[in-house]
């Protein structure tokens, strides 16, 4: 039986660093799928220029966030000590836990002359056990993402997050969760099935495709309801498309969130903000070498 779809819908023009973004999560519709409590999306955009925008140095606490640069390269740094470049196809995820800061750029190590920025951004919800632990960071190189190929020459998967079949991603999870990249050829599908109330969704970033005997458009979300059941996407195009297909299991404890910290009470934000304040995230010192 094919999961009921509970709701579609376009995401939201904004920008960060001042680059222009399409935000999918939080919306009206759903604040989270899952412990996914932010999704937006960069590009794919052509840039011009030596050198490209970033976020500027900036705090977290209580998310995992996960930058997945499809094209492009997107550097690295925080206030641990940490910095790397990934490349396209590569990951970066830092568990903020109890508190840092970091800087996210697009081609800030080298001079381009043209290139193209094509990314997406998770903020994955942490359980509050995790938010009181020292933060962590681990990049990920495309070579580092699990892949195979689909049966019947349907398309190919990536799990960046969770399992599917032999294959499990470096991403530490604290609960069930998955985020897969998935491409289906022309004429193809790819279908999966999910036990009870676990949450899911997927993201149409640049192709039309056919969900569940539905029609959807390039640059929808779509997002199902918590029963049983399976996924089923079809490709009706001449050319192969992408899809992010993503969820988990329900995030049950308080959130409260305000800004870049995401916590279980209003207490835990006021003190998210002090220790910011009182210096305890620690600062970045860019002449670090990766």
């Amino acid at each position: 039986m094919k999961k009921k779809i509970s709701f579609s819908g376009k995401g939201n023009s904004t920008s960060v660093g001042g680059a222009p973004i399409n935000r999918f999560l939080p919306s009206w519709q759903a604040k989270a799928v899952g412990p996914f409590i932010l999704l937006d999306q960069a590009g794919p955009i052509k840039v011009v220029g030596k050198k490209t925008g970033g976020t500027g140095p900036h705090p977290h606490r209580g998310i995992a966030t996960l930058t997945y640069s499809i094209k492009g390269e997107v550097e690295h740094f925080d206030s641990l000590g940490n910095r790397s470049l990934v490349s396209s196809g590569g990951v970066q995820w830092m568990n903020s836990g109890n508190g840092i800061v970091h800087d996210e750029r697009s081609g800030a190590s080298g001079e381009f002359s043209q290139k193209e920025i094509y990314a997406f951004q998770f903020w994955i919800n942490l359980p509050s056990k995790i938010k009181e632990e020292k933060p962590e960071y681990l990049p990920l190189q495309a070579k580092d993402i699990p892949e195979k190929q689909l049966a019947e020459d349907a398309g190919s998967i990536r799990v960046l997050v969770g399992d599917y079949q032999e294959l499990t991603s470096k991403i530490p999870t604290y609960t069930e969760q998955f985020l897969f990249h998935i491409k289906i050829n022309p004429g193809k599908k790819f279908s999966m099935d999910f036990p009870q109330k676990i949450e899911v969704a997927t993201v149409l970033p640049t192709d039309s495709a056919i969900i569940n005997t539905e029609s959807f458009n390039a640059g929808e979300l779509v997002a199902f309801d918590k029963e049983a059941g399976e996924v089923e996407i079809e490709n009706l195009s001449d050319l192969a498309i992408d899809i992010l297909l993503f969820g988990g299991e329900n995030y049950t404890e308080p959130i409260v969130s305000q800004g870049p910290f995401v916590m279980n009470s209003e207490a835990g934000i006021a003190l998210a903000y002090k220790d910011f304040n009182e210096g305890k995230y620690g600062e970045i010192d860019y002449s670090s070498k990766r």
